[in-house]
């Protein structure tokens, strides 16, 4: 059996241990006599797998007594919605601060649940190519909102927006434990698991207990499964949860914790993403450049142009930045790395490097990147 290095945006690759371990697990779990994937969500043998996946969420990142930890179904895009309904209901208004296209979407849904949204900061002047500055958030907000890190863009937080006493929401979805992050300072984190934590199917949801409101106290029409509350009160049970996604999550979270929590992922992160932007920075000829501004570059993805994208629009350009881009999919996937092409917003290709993504795999792109650029100059 040969494993590619799979550099796609989500869902991503696993660290091959826990993979492992799953397969060993598959037909049977512990003695148990069944898989995970057979178990009543309700049994006694169910129960400590879910149980031991908040624990090693609150161990991992120091979650404190007063916030719940939430496993949910619907992907980051339902929490759009979620936090407008849940959020929203004092003076009806939000800061958003708009980054890219999630940050996008989410004020979108806002308005659409009838948010007053303002849009305090955006980066759309440079096709979201930076992350706005915004030293401190005042005014009557029932909450500020941000994504923490850009999939598309390949953007990042380098900084926490200071908000007072107005709840900070944060998108967290492609750099959860990534990095240290101070829980303190937000009002609610969420992650969709499929980049960093698990297979597609379970959302994470850490929330201040006192931003849970009662279900009549959400916006109008909030529906029952919308509520935080409904979640909290039944923990993360009112209905069958995905068993088996939360089930590989605490698996890596325990290799996580192996390689050294939070600190260890940045470190080995830092080391990854340096060395892929070292070359992009600094390689012969500049074939290639990253599309992010220094001091906004994300960890985990990273948008590169080669010299055939010069924005140039007539059609003999834009034929010969297409053939460069597809034949560098294609070569790149022949030699076993996957899943590179870049999104539309951006052009050219990404190269997503989670935690599960191994130095190694990162410098096999950097050798394939050189190959490619001595046979294409």
């Amino acid at each position: 059996m040969s494993r590619v290095y799979n550099f796609s945006a989500g869902p991503s690759c696993l660290p091959e241990d826990v993979l492992k371990e799953c397969a060993a697990e598959m037909l049977e779990y512990g003695t148990t006599g069944q898989s995970v994937m057979e178990m009543s969500h309700r049994s006694k043998a169910y129960e400590p797998i879910i149980q031991d996946a908040e624990a090693m969420v609150r161990k991992l990142m120091n979650v404190p007594d007063n916030y719940k930890v939430l496993f949910v179904q619907g992907g980051g895009s339902t929490q759009f919605a979620m936090v407008a309904e849940n959020l929203g209901i004092k003076t009806g208004k939000a800061a958003y601060i708009e980054t890219g296209v999630w940050a996008k979407k989410a004020a979108a849904e806002a308005k659409k649940l009838g948010v007053e949204v303002d849009i305090i900061a955006s980066s759309k002047d440079k096709n979201y190519s930076y992350i706005p500055r915004v030293e401190k958030v005042t005014g009557d907000y029932d909450y500020v909102y941000i994504c923490m890190n850009n999939t598309i863009m390949g953007t990042h937080y380098e900084y926490i927006p200071d908000t007072g006493n107005i709840p900070l929401v944060a998108d967290i979805s492609s750099c959860v434990l990534s990095e240290p992050l101070d829980v303190t300072k937000f009002g609610i984190l969420f992650a969709g698991a499929q980049k960093n934590l698990a297979p597609a199917g379970v959302t994470l949801v850490i929330v201040r207990e006192d931003l849970i409101p009662e279900p009549e106290a959400c916006r109008a029409g909030t529906p029952t499964m919308l509520a935080y509350k409904t979640h909290a009160d039944n923990d993360s049970m009112y209905n069958t949860p995905p068993c088996y996604t939360i089930y590989v999550l605490g698996k890596v979270l325990h290799w996580i914790e192996k390689n050294g929590g939070a600190e260890g992922m940045l470190k080995l992160n830092k080391e990854k993403a340096d060395y892929l932007y070292n070359y992009l920075d600094n390689n012969e000829g500049n074939f290639y450049h990253a599309t992010t501004e220094v001091g906004s570059r994300s960890l985990m993805n990273v948008p590169f142009l080669t010299k055939y994208s010069t924005g140039a629009t007539d059609e003999a350009s834009v034929a010969k930045e297409k053939e460069i881009n597809d034949k560098f999919v294609k070569e790149a996937a022949a030699a076993g790395l996957v899943n590179l092409k870049g999104h539309r917003l951006v052009g050219g290709m990404r190269a997503s490097i989670y935690n599960a993504m191994t130095l190694d795999g990162v410098k096999a792109l950097v050798e394939f990147m050189k190959k490619f650029a001595e046979e294409n100059k």
